[in-house]
């Protein structure tokens, strides 16, 4: 696709964008405390839709009210809403969805009964597990998992495509990566320290096979990292600018 200019329609800074799997749609998130759908193509973009309910800026489809809005596309081209209120008292920075198949699951295993989950990190230094039953979004990990010192800035659930696990990757403003992985369904979260970056570490981001992971820290470094058969992590390289 050719660049181009979007005009979002949003009144205030624009902190995310994300495309759609078919790339046919944009959300943007905004401190106007909006949510903008906007379609795309070769030649022209068009907004579909605003999704408001947040009493603050939306910075990462997650907002400083503390609150966690999923929006739900219908047929009819209108959108549901559920939420999660205070998921982050303090104020939400990430949400990222876990892969639709369970850990382990083959191509098309897990379309009839797919998973709903998401983590969500926040300004109160925690990370948390969400899960969709019976139509409300429950908190999934007891206690939420906390191995930060400083917001978390960024977290990420990996592609599981034929892993025996799950995993998410946490970045924070105290300048580390964890690595938070689990077996199976109801098993207590373990998390292990990437790395120290000793400087603020703004996003992370897997590989499509889940097995590489990126890091953008406050040097601005972009290193990507990869798991040994040992289970220790190590730097496989750094991107150049």
């Amino acid at each position: 696709m050719p660049s181009q200019k979007i005009e979002t329609g949003h009144q205030d800074t624009v902190h995310d964008v994300a495309m759609d799997y078919y790339g046919k749609r944009l959300a943007t998130a905004s401190s106007d405390s909006t949510i903008k759908i906007i379609g795309v193509s070769n030649a022209a973009s068009q907004h579909l839709a605003t999704l408001s309910g947040h009493q603050g800026p939306v910075w990462q489809c997650g907002s400083s009210d503390g609150n966690i809005s999923v929006f739900t596309a219908r047929s009819d081209g209108g959108w549901d809403t559920s939420r999660i209120d205070q998921a982050h008292p303090v104020g939400v920075t990430s949400v990222s969805w876990a892969p639709s198949m369970a850990p382990g699951a083959l191509v098309g295993s897990g379309l009839l009964d797919p998973v709903q989950k998401l983590a969500s990190g926040g300004c109160d230094n925690t990370v948390k597990v969400w899960k969709l039953h019976n139509g409300v979004w429950k908190m999934d990990c007891f206690p939420a998992l906390q191995m930060h010192t400083d917001w978390v800035r960024d977290v990420a659930w990996a592609p599981n495509l034929g892993l025996p696990k799950s995993t998410i990757a946490s970045a924070s403003q105290d300048g580390r990566v964890i690595i938070w992985t689990v077996a199976k369904e109801g098993d207590q979260w373990n998390g292990k320290v990437l790395k120290d970056f000793e400087t603020p570490v703004w996003r992370a981001s897997w590989s499509l096979t889940g097995n590489i992971l990126a890091v953008a820290d406050g040097k601005n470094n972009v290193t990507l990292w990869k798991e040994a058969v040992d289970g220790e992590w190590q730097q496989v390289t750094t991107v150049e600018p």
